[in-house]
């Protein structure tokens, strides 16, 4: 993934790192976004999100996704599944104190996926958090932070002529070594 991550921010391709996250709920009725990858490791993929927003609340009941990037310029697409964990207190805190001001103060104003009245009521909002935060850090809210996607499959997609697009399908194994499959395009 590195490799393909890497290839893809030299390429100057707009948002490497935007991917569609899919999730369901118990019923399995799927829901798709693109969120942003902030971090990956041998531990999996992260991103950050409200943990009350409709994404949020469908990770907490049922912690099953898959994520897909496309880089349309490329050729290529990654597609991963996996089970879904809330990331460390401390990752969560470290990464909020990383982001812009105006971000940090977001995550407080938006109770994201519910109704809002009107843009003025969010804009009312942030305005009387930049006065309570004046001079101030910006602490995480308590529903705000990271997941990890632990992947227990990943598939590279390569385009090629003739549509004999090259498939390979990774799964890991105990020992973490990986499994590499090539599947019909």
């Amino acid at each position: 993934f590195k490799i393909w991550f890497d290839q893809a921010i030299a390429a100057q391709l707009p948002e490497p790192n935007a991917m569609t996250l899919a999730t369901a709920t118990l019923e399995g009725k799927p829901s798709a976004r693109m969120v942003l990858l902030k971090d990956y490791d041998q531990r999996g993929f992260v991103f950050f999100t409200n943990y009350e927003s409709y994404k949020g609340q469908q990770l907490l009941e049922n912690p099953w996704g898959a994520i897909a990037f496309w880089w349309v310029q490329l050729e290529r697409q990654v597609r991963i599944e996996g089970r879904v964990e809330k990331v460390s207190p401390a990752e969560s805190d470290r990464y909020f104190q990383s982001r812009p001001r105006d971000s940090q103060l977001g995550a407080w104003v938006s109770n994201q996926s519910q109704v809002v009245d009107s843009r003025e009521v969010l804009e009312a909002r942030l305005s009387h958090l930049k006065e309570e935060y004046h001079n101030k850090p910006v602490p995480r809210p308590p529903q705000w932070g990271g997941f990890r996607l632990i992947p227990s499959a990943i598939e590279f997609w390569q385009g090629r002529p003739s549509r004999l697009h090259d498939r390979l399908l990774y799964r890991p194994l105990e020992d973490g070594s990986w499994t590499i499959q090539r599947l019909s395009p």
